[in-house]
């Protein structure tokens, strides 16, 4: 079973784990659409699945709502659940905290405990976010690069890792509601003894993403460069750092973790130093694709708890599931992405 189906990450799952040969049940109710309006709308993706996967089943259903998520974990007893769905992002949460909180929190206790009552065996795996670190990685040591900000302290070469703290930071309402979800899951498996995994991603990115300005990065980025409109860059000079990992690698090593699965596992899970760039070198990235110029404007405000530089540290993974790495290089993840919005700009299926 797959939350958030019709997202980046839950149709990436479904697909990669339709090839594996398993039956998905998909949960997903355009929430996307009402959060962000029609460039969020992700009914088109729904679609693609319903019509490329025979072994793809799509429910109705919204997280918030207790009892249909019983029910339906109950009526299906899945053998692995997927978590990917989510309000994700940080200035919608200000605005709407009520419906940030039951969606990241509550929603995933709705979940944990239906799948405790029902197939207490399965593994759990919640698609967590590095923003449960809140803005402490800002406290590091930097230093300033012609094009990007970087790690001035040598311990932290490789990225975040787990360890770091979580709490007396800012995170945004967004990341709290993260961080409460990332608790919980992590205590369902420590206290109850279920497989579940928190898996605090950077930036995840891929070709079916339907990026918006408040959440998509990369895909809002190369949108913006190909539609020839203003992309608007809020604080630290366009310097920020991200790392991004394509949404075949995220799938790849939840499969992994489903086979092999251990109770309140945590993992960084992004595209380490290799796939990291600022916004500054996106914007190179991008005009070297499409031959054409960047537009973009500056704010001096920076966003609210955002990271100055954020890379994962996936020594933790590597070294748990050393059959899992990375596949999908940066240029490989620029490259689809102008495929992927050259096509549907134009209304090319993809």
């Amino acid at each position: 079973m797959v939350t958030g189906s019709s997202g980046l990450i839950g149709s990436e799952v479904v697909g990669h784990f339709a090839r594996l040969g398993w039956g998905i049940h998909g949960v997903d109710n355009n929430t996307r659409a009402d959060l962000f309006g029609p460039e969020g709308d992700t009914r088109w993706n729904q679609h693609r699945l319903e019509g490329a996967l025979p072994e793809f089943r799509h429910h109705e259903l919204d997280i918030r709502d207790r009892a249909g998520v019983c029910a339906l974990v109950r009526e299906i007893r899945p053998d692995a659940i997927v978590h990917t769905a989510a309000q994700p992002s940080h200035d919608l949460a200000a605005s709407r905290p009520f419906d940030d909180f039951d969606i990241n929190a509550v929603g995933t206790l709705n979940l944990l405990e239906a799948a405790r009552q029902a197939c207490p065996e399965s593994p759990f795996v919640h698609m967590s976010t590095n923003k449960v670190y809140g803005d402490a990685p800002n406290e590091l040591a930097l230093q300033e690069l012609p094009t990007r900000w970087d790690y001035a302290d040598a311990r932290f070469q490789d990225g975040i890792p787990e360890t770091f703290r979580i709490d007396q930071s800012k995170h945004s309402l967004f990341g709290a509601s993260k961080v409460a979800a990332d608790v919980m899951v992590q205590e369902y498996g420590r206290y109850f003894g279920l497989p579940t995994c928190c898996l605090r991603g950077g930036c995840l990115t891929g070709p079916n993403h339907s990026g918006v300005e408040l959440h998509g990065f990369l895909s809002f980025l190369v949108r913006c460069n190909l539609e020839g409109r203003t992309y608007r860059v809020f604080g630290y000079k366009g310097k920020q750092v991200r790392d991004n990992i394509h949404s075949q690698d995220v799938a790849a090593f939840m499969g992994r973790f489903i086979a092999a699965p251990r109770p309140g596992a945590v993992y960084n899970l992004g595209g380490g130093r290799t796939n990291s760039v600022s916004i500054l070198e996106a914007f190179q990235r991008s005009e070297a694709q499409s031959g054409r110029p960047m537009k973009w404007e500056y704010k001096e405000a920076n966003r609210v708890g955002d990271h100055i530089c954020y890379i994962s540290d996936l020594s933790k993974m590597r070294a748990d599931y050393p059959g899992w790495d990375l596949t999908r290089s940066l240029d490989d993840i620029f490259a689809e992405l102008h495929l992927g919005w050259s096509q549907r700009l134009a209304g090319i299926p993809g």
